[in-house]
């Protein structure tokens, strides 16, 4: 696998902005980590979870949020819609559908550092 000098300015500039980024809820951005699930039941939105979509569970973010999630350590970013609740682990800001945890290179690990910024 070749990292692209791109690649390694882009991922080092979202660990510097995740560094400063303020860790509440109501703020523009924040970082910490992450996890993925990938279940079909009912979220707290009342739609069934589809693991092939790209969304996103959230403690606070009003539902239906689009959010830019990037992944600290290999700079990939997509968007997601926060659609359910949580994550309930201390650290944890984000958790992933399987689809939006593939585009951003953290399925093998099953967690990440990544930062988000709400874009809409």
């Amino acid at each position: 696998m070749t990292i692209s000098r791109r690649s390694i300015l882009t991922a080092a500039t979202v660990a510097a902005l995740c560094a400063f980024a303020p860790h509440s809820a109501n703020a523009k951005s924040s970082c910490g980590g992450a996890s993925w699930y990938a279940l079909h039941s009912k979220t707290a939105s009342g739609e069934r979870m589809n693991p092939a979509k790209l969304t996103a569970a959230h403690k606070s973010l009003p539902f239906g949020t689009k959010v830019k999630v990037t992944n600290s350590r290999s700079g990939k970013s997509v968007v997601v819609r926060i659609n359910d609740r949580g994550p309930f682990i201390r650290g944890r800001v984000l958790d992933l559908s399987k689809a939006a945890a593939q585009n951003i290179g953290m399925i093998r690990a099953g967690h990440a550092k990544v930062c988000y910024e709400i874009i809409g």
